[in-house]
């Protein structure tokens, strides 16, 4: 009698755990213009899952009880809700811009170069090391101007070590990829570089052109305050009109408390881009679109990398004619941890990318990845999920 009310107690308690399992919708707007925000970060604070919303504000995810969760973006005020405001399947989120004309430039005694260079030497002793992030990776290949290539998957960095001596140790859980047309693209196929994208990403080295004796010369430095917001400042890197190449504008977000940096992001203007002579030599490739953008996450006493974001377009020159390539990539850390994972030696994952290892499929990893796709994406992800159940 016993084991039966015991075998009833755990079907019932396994029943109701399913129940609390609800998938919701969150599209967060600018409450003044009503436009979609991308890039906000959010946080299930009762599981510590990140999620990130799309160029359409949106964020999918599936609730598994109640919680705080947590809504941010360094352009607006920061607000926390409880789970059961969720009381839809789709909920809207209006956030309040602090960014207005009157944000005041901050006038230091030493250049904002020097305050940059001393933030990333701060940033990079402060972050999180060793520490584990589970990451969920997913690229799109444009060959010109169709969708030619997928890949997407779901992997473990673990971090050892410290500032230019950090270690990443790669385990891929599951991963998929897909040629999206009968075209060959395998020569022109760019991917993340896993072997050194940590490395880079906590060394700060896409900051390094900003770094050199010769930045002051080609860069004009600024540094903002929000006046809504005093918690965070900004450090503006843009090229001077004498300055000569393909430079980008850069944006630092930075904790002045802290010191610690929050957020990079940087383009190449149509500026910049008309200013460079085009390339007529066979392999030459000429940029016409370049993007960068990544968020890091300072939670209670963590400080790691959240995403990262990266467009390319270029046209590649050969000899009879040439190719108009993009590439995006979005890199999101879904969970982040301290503790150690067990592995093998041979279960290290130790290529460059993705598009050569052979799919692993065990569940639907994409639909609990924290990265919403766009309509558009969602027919390139839909397309390769049909190949998937067939």
């Amino acid at each position: 009698m016993r084991r039966a009310i015991l075998v009833l107690f755990l079907l019932m308690n396994s029943l109701l755990s399913f129940s609390q399992k609800d998938d919701k919708i969150i599209v967060v707007k600018d409450q003044d213009t009503n436009l979609p925000i991308e890039d906000v970060t959010v946080t299930i604070v009762k599981t510590r899952q990140n999620l990130l919303s799309n160029k359409d504000g949106v964020v999918t995810f599936t609730l598994l009880g109640a919680s705080n969760i947590q809504i941010r973006h360094s352009a607006y005020l920061g607000i926390t809700i409880r789970s059961v405001m969720l009381k839809d399947d789709s909920t809207v989120i209006f956030l309040k811009s602090n960014i207005t004309d009157l944000d005041e430039i901050l006038v230091t005694k030493r250049h904002p170069q020097k305050i940059l260079a001393s933030l990333v030497e701060n940033s990079k002793k402060e972050l999180t090391i060793p520490g584990r992030l589970k990451v969920y990776s997913r690229e799109f290949f444009k060959l010109n101007g169709k969708y030619s290539y997928y890949n997407d998957g779901l992997m473990n960095f673990q971090l050892i070590g410290k500032s230019k001596k950090i270690n990443a140790v790669l385990l891929v859980e599951q991963n998929r990829s897909k040629s999206l047309n009968d075209e060959e693209v395998t020569a022109d196929l760019l991917g993340y570089n896993l072997n050194d994208i940590m490395e880079n990403y906590y060394n700060f080295k896409y900051l390094n052109p900003l770094l050199t004796s010769d930045a002051k010369k080609e860069y004009d430095f600024v540094i903002k305050v929000y006046s809504k917001n005093r918690d965070l400042n900004i450090i503006s890197a843009v090229p001077l009109e004498t300055a000569k190449g393909l430079r980008d504008d850069f944006s630092i977000i930075y904790d002045p408390k802290k010191k610690i940096i929050m957020e990079v992001s940087s383009f190449v203007s149509p500026f910049v881009l008309s200013k460079v002579r085009e390339k007529t030599a066979s392999g030459a490739k000429n940029i016409n679109k370049s993007y960068f953008k990544t968020i890091y996450k300072c939670q209670n006493d963590d400080y790691y990398l959240m995403c990262s974001k990266e467009e390319i377009g270029f046209e590649k020159v050969e000899k009879n004619h040439s190719k108009d390539i993009e590439v995006r990539n979005y890199f999101l850390t879904t969970n982040f941890s301290t503790q150690n994972y067990l592995y093998k030696d041979t279960e290290v994952y130790k290529d460059k990318t993705l598009y050569n290892k052979k799919d692993v499929i065990l569940t639907d990893y994409w639909n609990d990845s924290g990265l919403t796709a766009t309509e558009e994406e969602n027919q390139i992800v839909n397309e390769v999920n049909d190949d998937v159940i067939k």
